[in-house]
């Protein structure tokens, strides 16, 4: 089997890729057949080395999730979970997206939808729930629709 400094290496090198998540990390570590003490030893010190480091990553992943895929804070908010971050370092990264960028994406991702349909509450219910497939607030979505934003 190889060494602990070899497996060390190879999650550095894995962390410095891109931000990570511990989750993400552990389950790096697991695909490699590692014991649970050398993986927990690995986390300990990629977090000590500043390699993991759950806050960068969580914000991110939010403002990168925004960006990219369009996803709005109930979508990237599940995400986060998913990777089994804590509430507080998901509230910190959801407050890190910038208000006029997210209500200027969610604007963008309502009139990228055509839909054909004469009647127009029909129509706008139907922009809302694209909407919120795309992890937007249906509140919010409604007065983009509205043009009340």
């Amino acid at each position: 089997m190889a060494s602990n400094s070899f497996f060390m290496e190879k999650a550095r090198q894995y962390c410095a890729y891109q931000e990570r998540s511990i989750f993400d990390v552990n389950k790096k570590l697991s695909g490699w057949n590692i014991d649970e003490a050398t993986k927990l030893n690995i986390i300990l010190n990629l977090k000590k080395e500043n390699f993991i480091n759950e806050e960068r990553f969580a914000t991110a992943f939010a403002i990168g999730k925004l960006r990219n895929n369009k996803w709005g804070r109930n979508k990237i908010s599940y995400a986060l979970f998913q990777k089994q971050l804590p509430e507080l370092t998901v509230q910190i990264a959801l407050n890190a997206i910038d208000e006029d960028e997210y209500i200027a994406t969610l604007k963008q991702v309502i009139s990228s939808k055509k839909i054909n349909e004469d009647n127009d509450f029909v129509r706008k219910n139907k922009l809302v729930m694209y909407a919120k497939q795309k992890g937007f607030q249906p509140e919010l979505a409604w007065k983009v629709v509205n043009n009340e934003l």
